[in-house]
């Protein structure tokens, strides 16, 4: 089970690595931008906002709201019976496009793929920057953190 607080972004073109830091009891290499401050987004996701709300509809167990507000939600199966998750998602345009996406909650892998996908990911590369935590991450990293305790 993953957990999670993030937004992600289209992977900035001008990114470079940063310095390692420690999460979770993760080491982990971030992002930054070419000046040593955060990454800047400038870039958006290949998906419209209206694109992206149609292809989360077809997702199970999901509702969708016009203002760009998601639910996905779920049983997983585990060694005491079944334990309940969800995933929160707001998406945020700009110029038409999606430009971001905050993710915050616990789910399956699977079900991040899912919703990775309604983005243009994986041919579209994204990055994830923690919300609570003010790093930038790709995706091998991310991963790691979202699944280490």
């Amino acid at each position: 089970m993953l957990r999670l607080h993030a937004n992600v972004f289209a992977e900035p073109p001008a990114a470079i690595d940063g310095p390692a830091v420690e999460l979770r009891g993760e080491r982990l290499a971030t992002l930054l931008s070419q000046t040593g401050g955060p990454p800047e987004f400038v870039a958006t996701l290949p998906v419209t906002f209206e694109a992206m709300q149609q292809s989360l509809r077809n997702l199970p167990r999901t509702d969708t709201e016009p203002d760009g507000f998601f639910l996905v939600t779920g049983h997983e199966p585990v060694e005491a019976g079944e334990t309940f998750w969800r995933l929160n998602g707001h998406m945020h345009e700009h110029q038409g496009r999606v430009h971001r996406v905050e993710l915050n909650g616990e789910c399956p892998e699977l079900i991040l793929d899912a919703v990775l996908g309604t983005m243009g990911w994986p041919e579209a590369p994204v990055v994830y920057q923690l919300v609570q935590e003010g790093v930038t991450l790709r995706e091998p990293e991310f991963r790691g953190w979202a699944a280490a305790e």
